[in-house]
Parts: C-alpha cells; sequence; structure tokens
C-alpha cells in the first residue's frame, strides 16, 4: 500500500532548544523518501521517528544556513555505514558547492553509497521520475535559498456508471485505458480527470514571487513561520515570514493543509502561531508543527 506522509523531525530555527530539534522532515511518497533540511541531530531525530537511512532516495536542501544543513554530514556518512543499495540524489544550491562537499566529507569514513550531486542554480524542473515532477523556485534570503515543490501527473478515474452506460466491463476497461479508445467510446466518454497531488516545501525567505509559485494550488504546504506578526519588522529584516503572511499565502494559493514550522524560540505559545494564523483568514487543515509529529497528506480533491 502506497504511503504519503509528513514526518516533522525539527522544527526549530537557528538553535535548538529544550523541546525543538534544528530543522528536518521526510516525505513519504509511495516508495520514496525525500529528506529536506536536515539540521543538526537530524540522524538521532530519524532514529526516534522511526525513518532509516534505507528510507531515504532524494536530500533538498534549500540552503546552506547551519539550522538547516549541519546534519547532512551525519546523515550522509549513515547512508554509507548502513550501505544503502539504491543512489541518493542531493539537491541544493549550486553557489553552496563548497559547503556541500565540506559537509559530505566532514570526516574520514568508508564510502560505499552512491551519492549523486545535482545543485539547483534556477527556477524550474530539477527532475521528473514519471511518478512526480520536482520543480524549485528562488526566494529571498540573505544567502541564496530555493524552495522546492513536488508535482504529482494528472490521471484519470473510471466511473462506473459511464462505463455501464456504454457497455464497457471486464477486461476492456483496461484496454480502454492503456489504447484511449475502445470502438466508439473514448476515454473521455467513460472518466474524469484525477487532479495530482501537490506538495510544496518553503523555508527561510520573505515574501516574494517564488513563495507563490511554489504554493500554487498545493495539497500540503510546509511553510517557515519563524515570526509572529507583531515582530514583522524583524522577519523583513531577517529574511522570514511570520505566520499571518505565511496563512495568507496559503489562503490566497487555495492550500488543502497548512503546515507552520521553524519558529524563533523567543516564543514559548505555539497556539498563538494558529490563532494569527486563523485570524489572517486561512480556514482549511491547519498544523502547528512539533517535533516527530507525522501529518498524512490530505485525501485527493475531486475537481481538477
Amino acid at each position: 500500500m502506497s504511503v504519503r506522509e509528513l514526518v516533522v523531525l525539527g522544527t526549530a530555527s537557528q538553535v535548538p532548544t529544550r523541546h525543538r530539534n534544528h530543522n528536518g522532515y521526510v516525505l513519504r511518497w509511495d516508495g520514496e523518501g525525500i529528506l529536506f533540511d536536515p539540521g543538526e541531530g537530524t540522524q538521532r531525530q530519524m532514529l526516534r521517528a522511526g525513518v532509516a537511512a534505507h528510507d531515504l532516495n532524494r536530500i533538498c536542501v534549500t540552503h546552506f544556513h547551519g539550522d538547516h544543513s549541519l546534519g547532512l554530514a551525519g546523515v550522509i556518512q549513515r547512508i554509507n555505514l548502513d550501505r544503502v543499495p539504491h543512489p541518493v540524489t542531493a539537491h541544493y544550491p549550486r553557489s553552496g558547492q563548497r559547503f556541500f562537499d565540506r559537509l559530505r566529507y566532514a570526516t574520514a569514513y568508508r564510502e560505499t553509497a552512491e551519492i549523486t550531486p545535482a545543485p539547483v542554480d534556477s527556477d524550474g524542473v530539477v527532475v521528473d521520475t514519471g511518478s512526480y515532477t520536482l520543480h524549485t523556485a528562488r526566494l529571498s534570503h540573505p544567502v541564496e535559498s530555493y524552495g522546492y515543490r513536488l508535482v504529482e501527473p494528472d490521471g484519470r478515474r473510471m466511473l462506473p456508471e459511464r462505463l455501464a452506460a456504454h457497455g464497457v466491463r471486464g477486461p476492456d476497461v483496461g484496454r480502454l485505458q492503456r489504447e484511449g479508445v475502445l470502438g466508439s467510446v473514448t476515454l473521455d466518454d467513460v472518466s474524469e480527470v484525477r487532479r495530482g497531488q501537490r506538495f510544496a516545501f518553503v523555508m527561510d525567505t520573505r515574501l516574494c514571487d517564488g513563495v507563490y509559485a511554489l504554493a500554487d494550488g498545493c495539497d500540503m504546504l510546509v511553510i517557515e513561520s519563524t515570526f509572529l506578526d507583531e515582530d514583522a519588522v524583524l522577519a523583513e529584516e531577517h529574511g522570514h515570514l511570520t505566520a499571518g503572511q505565511a496563512a495568507r499565502v496559503a489562503r490566497d494559493a487555495g492550500v488543502g493543509h497548512l503546515v507552520l514550522t521553524h519558529f524563533s524560540q523567543r516564543y514559548t505559545d505555539p497556539g498563538e502561531f494558529e490563532r494569527q494564523a486563523r485570524a489572517a483568514g486561512f480556514e482549511a487543515d491547519l498544523t502547528v508543527a512539533h517535533d516527530l509529529l507525522r501529518v498524512p497528506f490530505p485525501k485527493r480533491r475531486h475537481t481538477p
């Protein structure tokens, strides 16, 4: 059975706290695992969350500030220690190549696994696996930063009542799906578009075009909300979003499930992030993330 869920490993911005680890997020997408922004302590958080090195197929780093990348060294060494048999592809800003190289070879170890670097230097599609495409968009932060967007291709949903009306049954259903036509019956006659699901991961950034492009129509949006709205000036100065800004992006983009994360240590009440997000007009599903949380991916939408 395919599984789609977000596993939250850490939610702290800048420094870990007693209750929050550095960033780290694993998207389980059917048979694949994509690790986003492995901050310090990610390897241990994976253990606590039940995520193994063998589960990882791809690593996506938004930028090379420490809270988003210091765990890369340990994760890569664990992939090699466990002799992961499949290639693991790493995406990161090309301008940070020297940081990736230093983290990859931070200490001595025996290389037994295939780590494939695939640096990013522009907006667009970075990979098309057939089951999804992975897009990037430039964000607005003091260092070069990219967000990621995963898009599943649209499919078709067969409609039993239309199949029956056209007398299509048994093996002919599969034939029609494969060939698109069966006698005078077309696929459009007996099916409708099944919208592919969409996921976006948006970390350290001010409001910019890239944020909106990544969030557009997503079933799940994982987005930083480092500051509360009363500290909007600080957010702008340091290249971050507030809870209200993140929620308005999600509202305007038609997001199905909003996940707020990357919280400043200055705040002690996580509930305030939800209150400000709701006050900003976001009415769909909302999660204020905490460490080791598992968030099931939303059910498919019925309209294209």
